[in-house]
């Protein structure tokens, strides 16, 4: 077997092709806008299979559109060691999020190739279609039919704002595809990306090695009250969607800071209607997002918000339609996993920082049906899902040098 303690990728060459793919959908403030099967997309799909096909890998899409990237091993028939994250974008997105993993594991390719090192499993990568869930919802997307969690004819009927379906954008860019790929064929799965948070910058370390996620939930709710004009009626008679809507936003942000440490509470869609200067809104449609790292506290979220938003509603007059859309129930990685990562932090020449993400990824989904792990690099003021979002050069190279020996460690790891 061949030596790997010593192994480096190409840091530069990773830089170029990040830089490169942030082209694609580029705005004029530095970031991307590169959303879910869009037209942007399917530039960037294209370009990253058109690499991949140049490392000498074959690609499948499965009919999520989910893409596999292959790197044949010594063994043919093993189970393949995969990496890989997204290429979707928020609306004001940034360079990093989701493709700094999809072409780290493509960087991780190129220097086998390089350096004509041959694995024992096959060495995959996969682009998770949807991840981000601001085009089409829940985020996640791909992924989650992947394993099972959404149900395909459902998710086939999303509707993005446009009134444009799933299925419908997935078949107007060509990438439904018609091949099956299970879960059973995934020994290892890994995925780098940036922390998206400040603790590994406050810290001044540059490897998080994750231990497991935070829980989520999302909600979608929805208020209901009656128009009218803005002059002639009384304040008192009212029945205020927004009003309502307005002090459901402070009780989520108050149900935040009541299950401290560790929750996250935010709403971050808000749709009024008729939104009109001068008629009272009827309705309004918003989105609630909890995050927590116990189920427990998770659950006493959820309950809080019920009996708030009822005695809220109850209180102006108002309809209240609420529904839990998603649930991601916090999880633990695979030990074998979180081990490797700690090891290939070692090998690369850092001491790897226990870390919870606070985000879901497309490893949480997998990490039901495969063992799994995760690194994380810094962000810069840990900030992401915005046009500034940044890392820098050589902390790219880091994760991707990790996940390198970690993927080495899984991919030469057989019975």
């Amino acid at each position: 077997m061949e030596t790997t303690q010593n192994l480096r990728i190409n840091g530069d060459r990773l830089w170029a092709s990040l830089m490169e793919m942030a082209q694609i959908g580029a705005t004029a403030k530095g970031g991307v806008n590169r959303q879910a099967l869009t037209d942007l997309d399917k530039q960037g799909r294209d370009l990253f299979i058109a690499w991949c096909r140049e490392a000498g890998c074959s690609i499948r899409i499965d009919a999520s559109g989910n893409i596999f990237a292959r790197r044949p091993g010594r063994q043919t028939d093993a189970a393949a060691v995969m990496t890989g994250s997204h290429l979707d974008t928020q609306p004001t997105g940034g360079k990093f999020d989701g493709v700094y993993g999809v072409l780290s594991g493509l960087e991780v390719l190129r220097t086998l190739n390089d350096l004509d090192i041959q694995t024992e499993r096959p060495v995959e990568v996969t682009v998770w279609t949807n991840e981000e869930g601001c085009r089409f919802a829940p985020a996640m997307m791909g992924s989650g039919l992947f394993v099972g969690r959404f149900d395909p004819e459902a998710t086939a009927a999303t509707e993005a704002p446009d009134g444009s379906t799933f299925a419908e954008e997935l078949d107007r860019i060509g990438y439904r595809g018609d091949d099956v790929v299970s879960a059973d064929e995934i020994a290892a799965f890994f995925e780098v990306h940036i922390e998206q948070g400040p603790i590994l910058e406050a810290e001044k370390r540059t490897i998080g090695v994750v231990t497991g996620a935070q829980g989520q939930r999302w909600f979608d709710v929805t208020v209901t009250g009656q128009e009218a004009h803005a002059g002639p009626t009384p304040m008192q008679i009212r029945r205020d969607a927004l009003v309502g809507a307005s002090r459901l936003v402070q009780a989520v942000n108050r149900i935040g800071l009541d299950h401290l440490p560790g929750a996250c509470a935010t709403v971050g869609q808000l749709d009024v209607s008729p939104n009109s200067r001068n008629t009272i809104p009827g309705q309004v449609a918003f989105s609630v997002d909890f995050r927590h790292p116990d189920d427990d506290r998770l659950a006493s979220m959820k309950a809080a918000l019920e009996l708030e938003a009822k005695a809220i509603c109850d209180d102006i007059g108002l309809e209240l339609a609420l529904s839990e859309i998603w649930y991601q129930p916090p999880l633990r990685f695979d030990g074998a996993c979180v081990a490797a990562v700690r090891q290939g932090a070692a090998a690369a020449g850092f001491d790897g920082y226990d870390i919870v993400s606070g985000a879901g990824h497309d490893a949480c989904h997998i990490a039901g049906v495969a063992p799994t792990g995760m690194i994380f690099i810094p962000c810069e003021d840990g900030i992401s899902h915005n046009e500034v979002e940044n890392a820098t050069r050589d902390d790219c190279a880091a994760g991707c040098n990790v996940l390198l020996h970690a993927l080495l460690e899984r991919a030469n790891a057989v019975d």
